[in-house]
C-alpha cells in the first residue's frame, strides 16, 4: 500500500475531518450528521479513524444497541473511507480494530446492516440463525458477530439502535 496507515480513537480535532470522510464516503449527508448526533448524545461507544500523514482518510463508529434480553450489543455504523484511499484495505482494518476494542470492553456481540460476503471475513453472519431481528427489515444484510460464547440467547429478540438512527432513516 506504500503509506503508513494509522487507527486510533478519534481526537477533539479530528470531527471536521470525520465528517468530512463521510460526506465524502456516502451519496448524502445522513451518515455525517449521524456521526456527530450520536456523539453529542454520548452515544459512540467505539469511534476510531484511519490517518495517512497526520491526515484522516477513514472512520467507523461503534454505538449500543438494545435487546429486549440483552445488555451491552454494539451496533457498528456507518464506516467511511475517503474515496481516494478506498481499496487499500482500510476498512477492513477499521473494522478489525473496532472489533478487537469492542472485545477488550467485553462487549458480548456486534450487529450490523452489510454485504454479508464482505463481513463474513470478520466472523459475522445472518443475525436470524440466533434469533434477532432488526427494525429496518434488513433480512440478510442484518449480521451478528458474538464476542462473548453464549452472549446471545437462541430466542434473541428484536435488536434497536439508538434513538438518533431514527432522525436519519
Amino acid at each position: 500500500m506504500g503509506d503508513m496507515v494509522g487507527i486510533r480513537p478519534e481526537a477533539p480535532p479530528d470531527l471536521a475531518a470525520i465528517h468530512a470522510v463521510h460526506l465524502a464516503a456516502f451519496p448524502t449527508d445522513a451518515e455525517a450528521r449521524l456521526v456527530d448526533t450520536l456523539r453529542d448524545a454520548g452515544r459512540l461507544t467505539i469511534s476510531l479513524v484511519a490517518v495517512v500523514e497526520e491526515g484522516v482518510v477513514g472512520h467507523v463508529a461503534f454505538s449500543p444497541v438494545t435487546v429486549d434480553t440483552i445488555v451491552g450489543g454494539l451496533g457498528l455504523a456507518p464506516i467511511g473511507v475517503l474515496p481516494a484511499f478506498q481499496q487499500r484495505g482500510l476498512g477492513s482494518r477499521l473494522i478489525a480494530d473496532g472489533l478487537a476494542h469492542a472485545r477488550s470492553l467485553r462487549v458480548p456481540f456486534v450487529v450490523l446492516l452489510g454485504a454479508p460476503a464482505y463481513y463474513a471475513r470478520f466472523g459475522f453472519g445472518p443475525a436470524s440463525a440466533v434469533g434477532l431481528r432488526d427494525e429496518y427489515g434488513g433480512g440478510s444484510a442484518f449480521q451478528v458477530i458474538e464476542l462473548m460464547e453464549g452472549a446471545i440467547p437462541r430466542d434473541g429478540g428484536l435488536v434497536r439502535y439508538a434513538p438518533e438512527f431514527a432522525l436519519f432513516e
